[in-house]
């Protein structure tokens, strides 16, 4: 039966649909592992700019991104809860956005400014060993923004009050505004700013303005002009995860340790 120009077309058009499906599909699958690779790759590429081993916006090879971090760099999945860590998990397949996501492995966030809705049961966290020592806490933070929600790492000294380093690797703030969490200018503002008071209580914020050096301002950094939402979001999100209900069971048992090895 000879087919009618109408029909043909639509004929043509739904076999090109199902090819284009067909290769779109084979490409996503076979792709999947090099993307893996390349968020993994992204978020060391953060922790090693927080952590102060590299430079914001430095180029690099994935090798060497890889050698610096396979060398100087520990992961730790801990309970967040407690503060302990899972000697079971892999921190290599873990993924705490899914385990966020889950409500078999996460709670409700009690109502906070951050925006912060659920918890993970368990977190993954970053030490940087110098020798045998570990010489900074890499702790992974999000909160809402204006327009998004920002991940990022921020790293603390060994002492986890003195801050060596913020970055954020996804967001979808303003560029030019809010996108100034990502100048290398502002990030250069945090190293040596002190995260907490002297009764431990989480105070770091972004200013309204421009402030001092850590020295004169330890507990404030300069502001980001015309994002006020977006600043405001950040202070936000790490005075909560400083906090109880965030990491501050990890870095009471770190604090701990610290002073058992200056007792020894």
């Amino acid at each position: 039966m000879k087919l009618s120009l109408t029909a043909h077309t639509f004929v043509f058009a739904g076999g090109l649909c199902v090819a284009c499906s067909i290769l779109v599909s084979a490409s996503a699958v076979g792709l999947r592992e090099m993307q893996e690779q390349n968020r993994i790759l992204d978020r060391r590429y953060n922790v090693l700019q927080a952590a102060g081993l590299i430079d914001y916006g430095e180029r690099m090879s994935a090798d060497e991104i890889n050698e610096i971090f396979e060398d100087r760099i520990t992961g730790a999945v801990i309970e967040l809860e407690t503060g302990e860590e899972d000697p079971d998990a892999d921190p290599d397949g873990f993924d705490q956005r899914a385990q966020r996501n889950d409500p078999s492995t996460s709670r409700s966030a009690p109502t906070n400014p951050a925006g912060v809705r659920r918890l993970p049961d368990k977190a993954l966290v970053y030490y940087v060993y110098d020798g045998d020592n570990k010489d900074i806490i890499v702790l992974p933070i999000e909160g809402e923004g204006l327009w998004s929600t920002l991940y990022g790492y921020l790293a603390l000294d060994a002492d986890t009050r003195t801050i060596r380093g913020l970055t954020f690797y996804e967001h979808g703030e303003t560029p030019g505004l809010g996108g100034e969490v990502d100048n290398p200018n502002w990030k250069d503002e945090w190293p040596g700013r002190k995260a907490f008071d002297d009764d431990w209580e989480p105070v770091i914020e972004v200013a309204r303005g421009s402030v001092g050096p850590p020295d004169e301002d330890p507990h404030q950094v300069d502001g980001l002009a015309g994002a006020t939402i977006t600043a405001r979001g950040v202070t936000h999100m790490l005075q909560f995860w400083l906090g109880e209900h965030g990491f501050q069971p990890l870095l009471e048992r770190l604090r701990d340790e610290l002073g058992e090895a200056q007792d020894a």
